[in-house]
């Protein structure tokens, strides 16, 4: 795929003439313009078709290929391109509103009453009163020549274009003046003073100079909002470094960051920001990765860790090898993708583009029948040019033209900020009709890695003595769920006992020993194939196995120590996502290869809809396939590896935490970060930014439906009201004005705040019919915002209430932190938890009853000796 950067273009029929001049070429595999970048994608076959070959059909079509905007081999400069042709706009800005004010005081002034120099006086010097005009409008066409040359070329090609209504209407104005000139000319000569007196009072030059001054005016401001809309990919841009200091021959020296090669060794020193992506060499940091990956918080990295470009170093300094330079850096990539959805067309483009190919050609022949018309039933030949003027001027195309694509590069870009990114315009437009989100399972749902969820003593077993042993022991294991205890272990600085004589059970467990004691771990056939009893845990091995936890249990000797519960944890964004998609209307089915019990256990927490256990990664495409088939629109959510055939089935295809590796070949989608809830923004983004590009084109519709009958002198026979020139060519510099504005007020979206993940056992619906899911979704949301705001009115009615619980078995800050958590989920109600006194705290306006009370602290692994 070749960019290239196109002069020239002012409306959707430049861009549709383009288009077909390009798309007739042999070779051509497809060709994508987008009039609001200015730039042109190709892709081609190299072995039938060439460079030069493009640029001459571009310039075939009436317009100039300034540069290669970009090519796989180099970056893009489309944005300086569009900086220099908004410093040319400006000039002709300038310099026409200094030649147009003192035409239109002249022109203007004895109808207002400003009195005139004898010089220029039109009663007593005619012809200095018309060739001050001539004189002061003459610049203004001049520096504003290219609407003449490219509109008369695009006539000429039997293209025309914005351009050319603009050449004819503006020029047919000037020209009428010359005709004015000699026509004054001859009657002075003749002293016929009724034909000078009538072309003195009906010159045109002020409605020319004043046509051309306008739209220069709305392509000024049209320009600059332009300008506005690609502040993310300029923002993207300026993530990376000018120069980076390498080493070379064992000196440090330092070079433009272009110029670093895969291999090279960077110094980076605090404070720095990383050009390249490359694996950390010597030396150790906190690094900034927030501009990539959206986490907040620095990234611990140390030899060997992954670095990437445009991340901030914290205080340490440290060198790494280059593994990914220019364009292949995660920050290009990133940047390209973000050019790519800028540059690509929504569906619904495609209705303005077909209505842009008649447009011009139909104002045309309705500007000639308005002429004609008025030549015939009008009160004189200078009221049928003004009103065909009219007609010409206050048509609009470069409306139509900018009404998707403005819309869509603010939208991807908005996206871009948010850590979202879009790869096209269609994946925008897709993600808006989406009735379905499927969700994986394993990193999408859940953190994706095994933890302790729950750590449960034997009765006279201390907390402490179960860590030490379990830390001990499962430090010599390479199992998952190992380094989930040992990573536990660590965050609560538990040391491990000595133990030797390791063995290693395949299926069951660990051996161990303690001096002469066993020391044992494993699942519970294990422990009691070695004899130790485990009835007295039955009922709460069958929570956890109903919860969708795994328990490990350990023992010393014949005496069992405890168990630590290990899940994969949900994250904690998950469910109010799947709140939010509920609330958007959408249905919600969880995907995963686990065994069923453990997916009811998680879909009843995070509350889907529906869900499917046992299901291979193969299988997940297929069960794509099948909602699809039932005439549903389908978003599949995946860590985008395993997940792949079903992100590219799927109409929309949400790669999510997929970071560095962006996931771009299989998603349409990528959230940057590993939260569900950038999945619900996503989906809102989508559905605003179609909600402004319908703006966009109604009013680009409507705008033309009024005022060209308006302009053509419909009213003028009811009620004489008729359409100067000048108000018309006001009027379209607005229209266009308008839509790059609408579509700016994209800029004000805001994610959703997100939610507090209350009760974390949750039931789950789970249901067949999709349409039903969806409806009985929205009864239950309208439910409960009814029930909330109910209560809210109910918690008026009460005092501020207090309830003291007294808890058994916390040892530590940990302990404290966990009871804490528990107690978290009751909502209103703010809980304090006294390690000291072993006391927990509650207050609130309602307060949970105390069997509520009871069953959190339980569940989080404590006893509850009493409640006041």
């Amino acid at each position: 795929m070749s960019q290239y950067a196109i002069r020239g273009m002012t409306c959707a029929a430049c861009q549709a003439a383009v288009e077909k001049q390009v798309g007739k070429l042999p070779g051509i595999q497809s060709v994508s313009v987008n009039l609001l970048t200015g730039s042109m994608d190709v892709d081609y076959d190299r072995a039938v078709l060439t460079d030069g070959e493009i640029r001459e059909a571009v310039e075939r079509a009436g317009y100039e290929v300034v540069s290669k905007a970009k090519t796989e081999d180099g970056p893009a400069d489309a944005a300086s391109l569009q900086e220099g042709e908004t410093r040319n706009v400006r000039l002709r800005l300038i310099v026409s509103i200094i030649f147009v004010i003192p035409s239109l005081i002249v022109a203007m002034g004895p109808m207002i009453g400003i009195r005139l120099p004898a010089f220029i006086d039109p009663d007593l010097r005619p012809m200095s009163f018309v060739l001050i005009q001539f004189f002061l409008s003459l610049p203004i066409v001049a520096i504003n020549h290219q609407y003449f040359t490219q509109g008369l070329k695009a006539l000429i090609r039997r293209a025309p274009n914005m351009n050319s209504l603009i050449a004819v209407g503006s020029g047919s104005a000037f020209f009428f003046g010359i005709v004015a000139l000699f026509r004054i000319s001859e009657a002075v000569s003749a002293g016929d003073m009724e034909l000078l007196h009538r072309y003195v009072h009906s010159l045109y030059y002020e409605s020319a100079a004043v046509i051309l001054t306008l739209i220069t005016l709305g392509k000024y401001l049209e320009a600059r909002a332009k300008g506005r809309t690609s502040e993310a990919i300029a923002k993207l841009v300026e993530l990376a470094p000018e120069s980076v200091t390498v080493m070379r021959n064992g000196m440090e020296i330092v070079v433009p960051a272009a110029d670093v090669a895969v291999g090279d060794e960077i110094v980076v020193r605090p404070g720095e920001r990383l050009a390249v992506d490359g694996i950390l060499l010597s030396g150790q940091s906190a690094i900034d990765e927030s501009a990539i990956t959206g986490e907040s918080l620095p990234v611990e990295k140390v030899k060997g860790d992954r670095v990437v470009s445009a991340s901030i170093n914290g205080l340490g300094s440290f060198t790494y090898k280059a593994t990914a330079v220019g364009q292949d850096t995660t920050l290009s990539q990133i940047i390209s993708l973000v050019e790519q959805a800028s540059a690509s067309k929504a569906p619904i483009a495609r209705l303005a583009d077909k209505i842009s190919g008649i447009f011009v050609p139909v104002v045309l022949v309705i500007a000639i029948v308005t002429f004609i018309v008025w030549m015939l039933f009008g009160p004189s030949f200078e009221f049928a040019l003004s009103m065909a003027i009219s007609v010409l001027i206050i048509s609009c195309p470069c409306a139509l033209g900018l009404a998707t694509p403005v819309a869509v590069m603010v939208g991807t870009g908005k996206g871009a900020e948010q850590n979202i990114l879009i790869k096209s315009g269609e994946a925008l437009e897709t993600a808006h009709h989406v009735q379905t989100v499927i969700l994986d399972k394993t990193g999408t749902i859940t953190e994706g890695r095994p933890a302790v969820t729950g750590v449960y003593p034997a009765e006279g077993v201390l907390e402490r003595d179960l860590l030490r042993f379990a830390k001990a022991l499962e430090s010599r294991s390479e199992h998952p769920l190992a380094q989930a205890v040992l990573d536990y272990t660590r965050d609560v600085e538990i040391s491990g006992v000595e133990l030797d004589r390791f063995e290693s059970v395949t299926g069951k467990g660990l051996l161990a020993y303690h001096g002469e004691e066993r020391i044992l771990a494993g699942n519970r056939r294990f422990l009691e194939e070695e004899g130790i009893a485990t009835e007295m845990v039955s009922e709460h091995l069958d929570e956890l196995a109903r919860r969708g936890e795994t328990p490990l249990l350990f023992a010393r000797e014949n005496r069992l120590l405890g168990i630590l519960s290990v899940a994969d944890r949900i994250k904690e964004s998950s469910r109010a996502a799947v709140s939010a998609f509920r609330k958007l209307g959408i249905q919600t089915v969880m995907l995963t290869g686990d065994n069923r019990k453990t997916a009811e256990a998680i879909a009843a927490r995070v509350q889907v809809d529906d869900f499917n256990a046992e299901v291979l990664p193969q299988d997940k495409a297929a069960f794509v396939q099948a909602l699809q088939a039932k005439g549903r629109t389908v978003a599949m959510i995946g860590d985008g590896i395993n997940d792949s055939p079903a992100l590219a089935m799927a109409d929309v295809g949400i790669a999510i935490g997929a970071g560095t590796d962006v996931a771009i070949e299989s998603a349409d989608i990528v959230l940057m970060k590993g939260d569900l809830n950038d999945a619900v923004t996503a989906i809102r983004l989508s559905r605003a930014t179609l909600r402004n590009i319908k703006q966009n084109l109604f009013w680009a519709f409507i705008y033309n439906v009024i005022g060209i009958p308006i302009a053509a002198g419909l009213l003028y026979p009811g009620f004489g009201i008729t359409l100067n020139p000048m108000l018309a060519a006001a009027a379209m510099s607005v229209s266009s004005v308008f839509v790059v504005t609408n579509a700016l007020r994209l800029k004000a979206f805001r994610p959703l705040p997100a939610e507090a993940d209350a009760d974390p056992e949750g039931s789950s619906k789970i249901t067949s019919d999709p349409e039903q899911d969806v409806n009985e979704a929205k009864q239950e949301s309208q439910s409960d915002s009814r029930q909330a705001e109910k209560g809210k009115d109910m918690n008026m009615e009460h005092e501020i209430r207090t309830m003291e619980v007294s808890i058994e078995g916390m040892t530590c800050a940990h302990c404290q932190a966990r009871v804490e958590k528990a107690l978290s989920q009751f909502p209103g109600v703010e809980s304090h938890v006294d390690l000291e006194r072993k006391a927990a705290t509650l207050t609130g306006r309602m307060l949970p009853d105390e069997k509520a009370v009871r069953e959190a602290v339980e569940d989080a692994g404590y006893t509850v000796a009493g409640v006041r």
